[in-house]
């Protein structure tokens, strides 16, 4: 092998420098649930607190945003997790319950502890999304409970109604936690934006979850080219 044919080689060998994160699909259902979260905060902070009412004074009408909002969440969530599309989606969810030791540590040093080898997703993201996942069925069942409340008792809506508010704040919280994340780590963002993360970012942050993609990348055979191409 000559000289030029060594290198072209190494170039070939060499690991990609940007990571595919996130599928197209799984990107399109977060800003879609995203979009709706925030309709039906922003709806349910008109109608319950007066804040914003100006832009629709029918209280009716934000009503019924609010419950189509509310039940657009779970459909779009259904519609991205069935079919061969949501593969990526389905593998990712699963992360969720696996809780390794690294993970631990983190939590019991809230993050401070920069050792630790985490996968895909932080503690912290673990956690959020487990949160937003319960807090789904839970408002969905309240706001069943308040909307068609003539089908239940007093006891029924006024239990209802106490637990939607307070989940509502805590996903107001939550939220905004979220937002203020995303916005201190333009990579992390980045990868729900565009698909992919820089390496660098991926040693520093998810060491375990880079040695997964290297891994099973090396299994394929993929070309350096084709790593990028396969987030979309």
């Amino acid at each position: 092998m000559n000289r030029p044919d060594r290198a072209a080689a190494v170039v070939a060998t060499e690991p990609p420098a940007r990571l595919p994160r996130f599928t197209r699909a799984e990107r399109v259902t977060h800003w879609v649930n995203a979009t709706l979260w925030f309709v039906c905060i922003a709806t349910g902070a008109m109608f319950r607190f007066g804040i914003g009412q100006s832009l629709i004074t029918d209280r009716g009408l934000a009503r019924n945003i609010h419950v189509i909002a509310g039940l657009g969440i779970l459909v779009a969530f259904l519609v991205a997790v069935i079919g061969r599309w949501g593969a990526a989606l389905r593998r990712d969810l699963g992360r969720f319950n696996r809780w390794s030791r690294d993970d631990m540590r983190w939590l019991r040093t809230f993050g401070g502890d920069r050792k630790v080898r985490l996968g895909k997703f932080n503690p912290g993201q673990k956690l959020n999304a487990t949160f937003v996942a319960a807090s789904i069925v839970v408002m969905l069942a309240t706001g069943s409970i308040m909307h068609w409340f003539e089908h239940f008792s007093n006891d029924w809506r006024t239990g209802a109604t106490f637990v939607h508010d307070w989940f509502a704040l805590g996903i107001g919280l939550s939220a905004a936690g979220h937002i203020a994340f995303a916005l201190s780590d333009p990579d992390a963002l980045g990868g729900m934006v565009r698909g992919w993360v820089p390496r660098k970012w991926a040693q520093a942050k998810r060491p375990r979850w880079l040695a997964e993609v290297d891994a099973e990348s090396g299994d394929r055979g993929d070309p350096v080219g084709d790593v990028v191409a396969r987030a979309e």
